[in-house]
């Protein structure tokens, strides 16, 4: 059985106005695989405890994970991890959970990700573990957001960074575009998914990650575009960015 263990939040850096990334020191952490999530547990003092999942952002790196939150209205993990939580202040996490929507740091397969909103998490635990390894396998990474305000890791994803040669990014903004975009707000659909993944004669390892109803859509299309359906992972969250 995985054990709880203690987390400190040694930083934190807002990803957007109702996101924040947070940097957690793990004592005894075992490692994790880009994709695996967490469990986190707050307990009050009068013992009532609350715990909610969260995918891991962060590579493979010794005890520290991060985690990014997105606040909830109503919530009572995200609303306290994102407003109350500071740094110094514990946690208890389980983990790492999952084994099925991870990626094979050791493989060449070329990579298609997809993510909705909050659903990049994960797919940037990813990116972040090919840059760590030094990793050869193209990616291309397809992020449905709502506005441009809306989009995590503004200064890392998409950005000329050492290591990160072989990754493409295609943003899709459903609600309202940058002045300057050569494409209007709309949907993820099928014709950007063949446009800007690769083609299912390349055989690559896709990841779709967010919404239920955009993670069906867009492993439909994928499977339609004649992608293995064995080489779609799919995984769907719940409201705020916590997994499952």
């Amino acid at each position: 059985m995985v054990a709880w263990r203690p987390a400190t939040l040694a930083a934190d850096r807002w990803e957007t106005d109702s996101a924040r990334t947070l940097v957690l020191d793990v004592p005894g952490w075992p490692g994790h695989r880009a994709g695996q999530h967490v469990d986190v547990r707050l307990t009050a003092e009068d013992g009532y405890t609350a715990q909610r999942g969260y995918s891991v952002a962060s590579a493979d790196e010794g005890e520290r994970i991060e985690l990014t939150v997105q606040r909830v209205e109503g919530g009572e993990v995200s609303s306290y991890l994102v407003d109350v939580f500071a740094p110094g202040d514990a946690v208890e996490v389980r983990g790492p959970l999952g084994g099925w929507f991870v990626w094979d740091a050791a493989s060449p397969d070329p990579v298609v990700l997809v993510g909705g909103g909050s659903g990049v998490v994960p797919l940037m635990a990813m990116v972040r573990e090919r840059r760590r390894v030094g990793s050869r396998a193209l990616f291309r990474v397809l992020y449905s957001v709502r506005m441009p305000e809306d989009r995590y890791y503004r200064g890392e994803l998409g950005a000329h960074r050492p290591g990160d040669g072989g990754v493409d990014l295609f943003v899709a903004y459903t609600r309202r575009a940058p002045e300057a975009s050569p494409r209007g707000p709309g949907r993820l659909g099928a014709a950007e998914l063949n446009t800007h993944g690769f083609p299912a004669e390349f055989a690559p390892v896709c990841f779709v990650c967010g919404p239920t109803g955009f993670v069906e859509t867009a492993s439909d299309a994928l499977v339609a575009l004649g992608h293995d359906p064995r080489r779609v992972r799919t995984e769907r969250f719940g409201s705020g960015g916590g997994a499952r």
